[in-house]
């Protein structure tokens, strides 16, 4: 059976209303900014939805307080369990603290331990918290052998309408605010997709009560699974994902939210990674604005200029009201932030890595930094070892460029220096093994 013959009830904007009501006192209303960095980009104000600034740092646990709170006593008595290894486990652990519900979290052994604290502390006695495996699939499949084992409800991270009008009050709060507190209009709302669940609470409250407003969903380009359930008209599953990420790389959407999204018919949009990381440092360093990969996703798409100022996916220039972005999350990890940098500098064009044969001869290195390397490049990598009873030797050598365009003249200089250089590809597999 199809997404579009499930039997399931489609959600409605009056849910998201019913849900916003019964979330008030237990959520933050979040506040929306203006940035005057991404409004500079846009053409247009643009709005910044503080989910990061929520209880538990993200917007996941207005879903997951939803349906816990729908569950009546005898489903309470037995307890519920989740997997996730990070903001739906912190919702989860929030709500059965202050619900009186007591909950298994199934997490990755691989989960940094800043996460596995804050679940921790979040849920207090009322939670426990299994390491299992290492990928979010391991805690699933766990998770599911527990509720069957037990009886335990699962508290689902997306597909669910309960969770999805929970995650929909998100649009109605912001849209409403702008228009009340600052007295904007906003034509266009961007936020992230992963497995489909902000989308389809936020999208189904949008197309009702404000169908002049163009929805536009981002996903990061290695973990596309609601473009491809679109196309495809039924969930699929990646077999390959980039998991960088971590808060919207789903692998797999669900039913319910593919069918809300079938009924919003949103834009979709995939961005790079590394533009990703780009936007996390931009919120940082100028916003003030710490965001994990995913709260900054939707916030990227409008950095790189791939929402343009009328509303659509170009960059078209007609004078036009403002744009919302829905900053999704805040809980990054300290311990990433040179991956982040990393990631960055590559997706910029300012860092290279290539293989550069030296003959084992004194000067040779020398040769190489004055005949190769610009006045504004630094070696940031030099791993070569020396072998006796070898003529020449390759050396791993990465190279940070201080602006972009020196990228041509760097390869010219290469190619005229008679030196055996050899660049890696990005998209070569070896390369993931230096970022």
């Amino acid at each position: 059976m199809s997404a579009s013959e499930s039997p399931l009830p489609l959600l409605t904007a009056d849910d998201v209303e019913a849900a916003a009501s019964r979330l008030e006192g237990i959520v933050r209303r979040t506040p929306v900014h203006l940035s005057d960095r991404l409004s500079a980009i846009a053409g247009v104000p643009v709005w910044l939805k503080r989910e990061d600034l929520q209880v538990v740092r993200s917007y996941k646990l207005r879903g997951a307080y939803l349906f816990m709170d729908a569950l009546d006593e005898d489903f309470r008595s037995v307890g519920v369990v989740a997997a996730s290894a990070g903001n739906h486990a912190q919702g989860v652990a929030y709500s059965c603290n202050v619900l009186g519900i007591d909950g298994r979290i199934y997490v990755p052994g691989t989960t940094p331990r800043q996460k596995r604290d804050r679940i921790t502390t979040l849920g207090g006695d009322r939670v426990e918290l299994i390491l299992i495996g290492d990928t979010f699939d391991d805690a699933s499949e766990a998770a599911a052998d527990d509720a069957r084992r037990t009886g335990a409800t699962i508290v689902p991270p997306f597909d669910d309408p309960q969770t999805m009008s929970g995650q929909g009050t998100v649009a109605l709060e912001a849209v409403t605010d702008i228009r009340e507190t600052h007295g904007q209009d906003v034509d266009t709302v961007v936020l992230p997709v992963g497995g489909g669940g902000l989308l389809g609470g936020c999208g189904t409250w949008l197309r009702e009560r404000e169908p002049s407003i163009r929805v536009v969903g981002v996903e990061p380009a290695g973990a596309v699974s609601m473009a491809a359930a679109m196309r495809h008209g039924s969930p699929v599953t990646l077999h390959e994902m980039d998991r960088f990420v971590d808060g919207a790389a789903v692998r797999r959407v669900g039913a319910s939210t593919l069918r809300a999204a079938q009924a919003i018919q949103p834009d979709l949009l995939a961005v790079d990674e590394g533009a990703v990381c780009s936007e996390m440092l931009a919120l940082y360093q100028t916003d003030g604005i710490i965001a994990e990969p995913a709260g900054a996703l939707a916030a990227s798409a409008v950095a790189s200029g791939l929402v343009g100022n009328d509303g659509s996916t170009g960059g078209d220039t007609e004078d036009r009201g403002g744009i919302l972005v829905i900053v999704s999350g805040g809980n990054n990890d300290v311990s990433r932030y040179n991956e982040v940098v990393e990631r960055s500098l590559v997706h910029e064009g300012l860092k290279h890595y290539f293989l550069v044969t030296f003959a084992q001869e004194p000067g040779a290195l020398r040769r190489f930094l004055d005949q190769v390397l610009g006045q504004d490049d630094d070696i940031v990598l030099f791993d070569y070892i020396k072998r006796n009873n070898r003529e020449e030797g390759p050396a791993l050598v990465g190279i940070e460029l201080g602006a972009r365009e020196n990228f041509e003249p760097l390869l010219s200089r290469m190619a005229a220096s008679n030196m055996q250089i050899e660049r890696i590809d990005p998209e070569d597999p070896i390369y993931r093994y230096l970022t």
